[in-house]
């Protein structure tokens, strides 16, 4: 494709659909395929499929298959790359969630559930970012974050769809639900993406094409260091805030069953409001609001405790984790533009790694004669280290005009 004074354009219902689209992608593999498993386990549990450890270890393997398929989108990270392989990861997503429908092997279900996650896991990654570029060349890279309006909505949607059914279905057939929205909004969802315009390498001003740089430096390595805490403090209260409401609060406290109700509510808008807030206060000054918010919000449950230590955690963690997923990721492609998808990629890898780590710090904490309350100290600490960093990372004007 060859360079061009002015930029495509696009009318606000082409670039509402296309949001929409990216935002259907990951309502699919984010929260139909891993969130969901979170309010599903429970009724799993009594209907004899999985014990609580067998459920623990298949969410560690959906949790490892992330971290894969995060790790394959750093390889294959070109437009080029991203056409062939999200329609393969939605497909393989279908069919691992059909699976699950059939099948009740302890075993089998690992397997499943860690594929499953390799999907998540490259879809997460290249569905926002191919958006992203697309967005960049119409001069609208600050509407990107709001493709994430889809773990919002999908978390509610996913806790109505078990809790609309779970007394009626058993077994594997709770994945049913699950598997039938999955299917219309997949195809659709790269449907209308598969008919984006984007270059599939982008050319530079002069016409050559850039070259692959070194993914660590001076702007990237705090981004990733910050990104780290937050993958390791946020998911602590996404993984065992429900369990500490169960220990913390009087059986009939709404909020035993409600918190994860409270995480859904806290997210839906979280995608617009930090999209907006990076958009006028910039996204380094938005980042570092972000993580005292969810810091806060953390410290909440630990300090105070009970209901309203819980219902803050609940909101504010809600409200703000996948902010700093969407200001990160367009402070990597602000930073680096000719290398946006495989930032991105690495940026999700990290990701994951330390929300594989989280839970088995905490597990390691209670061996050794910790409580849960005491181990949220952790995710505390943890993003304390993130808002910490956040100040290190420059604001994208100020690196490119750095002196070469």
């Amino acid at each position: 494709m060859s360079s061009s004074t002015s930029a495509p354009t696009a009318d606000t219902r082409e670039i509402i659909s296309v949001i929409a689209a990216g935002a259907a992608l990951l309502l699919v593999v984010h929260t139909l395929g891993r969130f969901i498993f979170t309010p599903m386990l429970p009724y799993l549990i009594d209907d004899g499929v999985v014990t609580a450890q067998q459920g623990a270890a298949m969410a560690t393997w959906n949790y490892l298959g992330y971290f894969v398929g995060a790790m394959l989108a750093i390889r294959w990270y070109r437009v080029s790359h991203i056409r062939r392989i999200l329609p393969i990861a939605m497909i393989v997503h279908v069919v691992t969630t059909l699976l699950q429908t059939q099948i009740s092997d302890v075993v089998a279900l690992d397997v499943i559930r860690g594929i499953n996650g390799v999907a998540n896991g490259a879809v997460f990654v290249q569905a926002p970012a191919f958006i992203l570029e697309w967005l960049v060349l119409r001069n609208r890279a600050r509407l990107s974050g709001l493709t994430y309006l889809g773990v919002g909505v999908g978390l509610l949607v996913s806790s109505m769809l078990v809790s609309a059914t779970g007394s009626w279905l058993s077994g594997p057939s709770l994945w049913w639900p699950a598997a039938i929205v999955s299917i219309p909004l997949a195809v659709w969802g790269w449907h209308r993406l598969s008919r984006l315009e984007v270059p599939v390498r982008p050319e530079k001003p002069d016409g050559s094409l850039p070259q692959k740089g070194s993914l660590l430096d001076r702007a990237s390595i705090p981004l990733f260091l910050q990104y780290a805490g937050a993958g390791l403090g946020y998911i602590l209260p996404m993984t065992f805030l429900p369990l500490l409401a169960k220990l913390q609060l009087d059986p009939g406290n709404w909020l035993v069953d409600g918190s994860w109700l409270l995480v859904a509510l806290g997210t839906i808008p979280s995608a617009w409001l930090w999209n907006t807030l990076g958009a006028r206060l910039g996204d380094v000054k938005a980042i570092r609001i972000n993580f005292a918010v969810q810091l806060f919000g953390v410290l909440a449950a630990v300090i105070w405790g009970g209901p309203v230590g819980i219902a803050l955690c609940a909101l504010l963690v809600g409200g703000t984790f996948l902010g700093t997923v969407l200001l990160t990721q367009r402070l990597a492609r602000a930073l680096h533009p000719h290398q946006g998808p495989r930032l991105s990629a690495a940026m999700v890898a990290l990701y994951a790694l330390a929300q594989m780590i989280g839970p088995w710090l905490a597990e390691q904490w209670l061996n050794h004669g910790g409580t849960l309350e005491s181990a949220f100290w952790i995710g505390v600490g943890a993003l304390a280290w993130g808002l910490a960093f956040a100040f290190f990372v420059p604001r994208p004007e100020d690196w490119h005009r750095r002196p070469a």
